[in-house]
C-alpha cells in the first residue's frame, strides 16, 4: 500500500477510476476560473478544512469528486461565499448553524500579554461560541490577529510559527472541549 501525503486524498470518479490527488488541485479544478474571483487563503482554508472533515472527522481517505465538491461548497458558503455545484448530493447538514468569532478581536481584547492573556482569553471564547451548540464553529481574522499580537507590518517566519501555535491551540482546546456533537472547526 502507497502512503498518501498528508494533504492528498484518493478520489473516485464517476467511471469507477480512483486517483490520489492534492486537495489543493481538486479545489482548483472543481472552482475552475471563478477561483480568481475568490480570496486564495478563504479558498485555501476551506480545502484544508475539507480535508480534515474526511480524514480526521469520517476517517476516510477515499471519497468521490461529488462528495468532495459538495463539502468545499458549503465550507465556502459557510464562510459567507455564494457557491453552486451541479451536484446533487448534499452533505448530511443542509444549513449549518455558524458561529463567528473574530480572532483579531481578542488579540485586541488581550493586549501586549501573549502567553498570560491571550490564550487564556481565547480559550474562553472557544467555551463561550460551543456553548451556543453550532455546527461550525468559525474563526476568523487569524492572520490579523496575529499581526497584531507581533506588532508586525508584514509577515514573518515569526507570524508563521504563531499563526500556527494558534491553530493548533484552537485545534487541540476544541479536541478536548467539544462534546459528542457534530461540531466542527474552522479558522481563517
Amino acid at each position: 500500500m502507497i502512503l498518501l501525503r498528508h494533504d492528498c486524498l484518493v478520489f473516485k470518479t464517476s467511471d469507477g477510476d480512483s486517483f490520489p490527488c492534492s486537495t489543493k488541485e481538486v479545489t482548483v479544478e472543481i472552482l475552475g476560473d471563478a477561483i480568481g474571483l475568490l480570496d486564495e487563503e478563504i479558498i485555501k482554508q476551506a480545502s484544508e478544512g475539507v480535508l480534515h472533515y474526511f480524514k480526521a472527522e469520517l476517517g476516510k481517505t477515499t471519497v468521490t469528486i461529488s462528495e468532495f465538491s459538495t463539502a468545499l461548497e458549503q465550507a465556502l458558503k459557510a464562510l459567507g461565499l455564494h457557491v453552486d455545484s451541479a451536484n446533487e448530493t448534499p452533505l448530511p447538514a443542509s444549513n449549518p448553524r455558524v458561529v463567528r468569532s473574530d480572532l483579531l478581536n481578542v488579540a485586541i481584547d488581550a493586549g501586549h500579554g501573549l502567553d498570560l492573556f491571550f490564550f487564556p482569553r481565547l480559550r474562553l471564547v472557544l467555551d463561550e461560541v460551543l456553548q451556543q451548540s453550532p455546527d461550525i464553529a468559525c474563526f476568523r481574522g487569524l492572520r490579523g490577529c496575529v499581526k497584531q499580537l507581533l506588532h508586525a507590518k508584514r509577515w514573518s517566519p515569526g507570524c508563521q510559527r504563531l499563526n500556527d501555535q494558534i491553530v493548533d491551540f484552537l485545534r487541540t482546546c476544541f479536541d478536548i472541549q467539544k462534546s459528542a456533537s457534530k461540531c466542527a472547526l474552522l479558522v481563517c
